[in-house]
């Protein structure tokens, strides 16, 4: 091939000052991947596993902020998916809350299988789940995990007040950190179990009624994350209920 040209995607040819730009392109992309490795691994749930990993150099998030990550194995490098950090930025090692689906051969299966020492591949930092004001968070499942970092920054720093969890989940055993989380704030952390009966927990979905009863000013902000029917289901009751939609944050 000659030096001064390289052909593209589209068969031309580019001429060697687009050359530079595309390979100065390509190595800024392959700088912004990092190969960890996985320090610790623990069972959070029946089915959710906490992964504790190196933290590179110079590599800042905020709370809430997500990465892509894949597997640092022959297969699964390409396979990337997105992840929330739950540990916070001024921690020295990176940590991931992952629910895993062990009922199909997907990169969290593949996780399931990993142990300490194995790699994995973090990149750059993402994500529009920021805290704002205090107010509401409403969690559904392993969607909370957006929350954990931002409600452990609150509680270190000692801005929980005025918050409150609404966390549903299907069985109690599914409830992610629950201890912590009463632990951080007490009261204003309300589950509720919506396919079992429970004596502990509130039994039934986070609904118009379920918002009515436990939310005390609709002019507060509301932090939602969960499956995709439940957010949209959340938009609507709000918006009916009269929260601004300038306040109430999901990722996008």
């Amino acid at each position: 091939m000659n030096s001064s040209t390289v052909t593209s995607h589209y068969g031309g040819k580019l001429a060697s000052g687009e050359t530079k730009k595309r390979i100065s392109f390509i190595s800024e992309i392959k700088s912004m991947e990092h190969i960890v490795k996985i320090l610790t691994i623990e069972n959070v749930t029946h089915d959710v596993k906490r992964f504790r990993c190196e933290k590179p150099d110079g590599y800042h998030f905020v709370a809430g902020q997500a990465t892509e990550v894949s597997i640092n194995k022959d297969g699964w490098r390409e396979e990337k998916r997105p992840f929330t950090f739950t540990s916070l930025d001024e921690s020295a090692d990176l940590e991931f809350v992952i629910k895993i689906y062990s009922d199909h051969t997907g990169v969290t299966n593949e996780l399931n299988s990993l142990k300490p020492g194995d790699g994995l591949i973090v990149r750059d930092v993402w994500g529009t789940i920021e805290y704002k004001q205090p107010g509401y968070f409403i969690a559904g499942g392993a969607g909370i995990t957006p929350f954990i970092a931002i409600i452990r920054s609150l509680h270190k720093k000692g801005k929980l007040d005025g918050n409150k969890l609404f966390f549903s989940n299907k069985t109690a055993r599914d409830i992610i950190l629950q201890e912590e989380f009463t632990s951080m704030l007490y009261g204003n952390a309300i589950y509720t179990i919506t396919d079992e009966p429970s004596n502990i927990y509130l039994n039934g979905f986070i609904n118009e009624q379920f918002l009515r009863s436990h939310v005390d000013d609709f002019s507060k902000n509301f932090y939602l994350c969960g499956p995709p029917k439940m957010i949209e289901a959340m938009q609507e009751i709000l918006g009916k209920l009269g929260a601004s939609p300038e306040a109430v944050v999901f990722e996008k």
